[in-house]
């Protein structure tokens, strides 16, 4: 499986968090949805999320969605603080969501 970051069309992208989360993406694209130590879970239509626990920084999200069987777009990541995802970081992620299909579809 193949992970891509969102990318605005300057080429930016979201801060990249510690290596730790590097290694669990790594081990997605090798396992895909098997990969140990991380949870997958619908938030909203075509958006979800990646659980993960990290060590120093505790919970963590990655928002993502999929366009191909086989490659999910991560759209933004942040430290879980509260039990249920802040309606800002979802918004977000929708927005970007948004962005890669309206340029997908050009």
């Amino acid at each position: 499986m193949r992970v891509e970051f969102y990318q605005t069309v300057h080429g930016r992208s979201p801060k990249q968090a510690a290596a730790h989360t590097y290694q669990l993406l790594e081990e997605i694209e090798k396992k895909g949805f098997d990969a140990a130590r991380v949870i997958f879970r619908l938030i909203r239509g075509k958006l979800w999320e990646i659980k993960m626990n990290l060590p120093g920084i505790g919970g963590y999200r990655i928002f993502y969605f999929s366009l191909e069987r086989d490659v999910i777009f991560l759209l933004h990541a942040f430290s879980k603080k509260m039990q249920k995802a802040p309606q800002r970081h979802i918004e977000t992620a929708l927005k970007r969501m948004a962005d890669i299909l309206e340029r997908r579809n050009k």
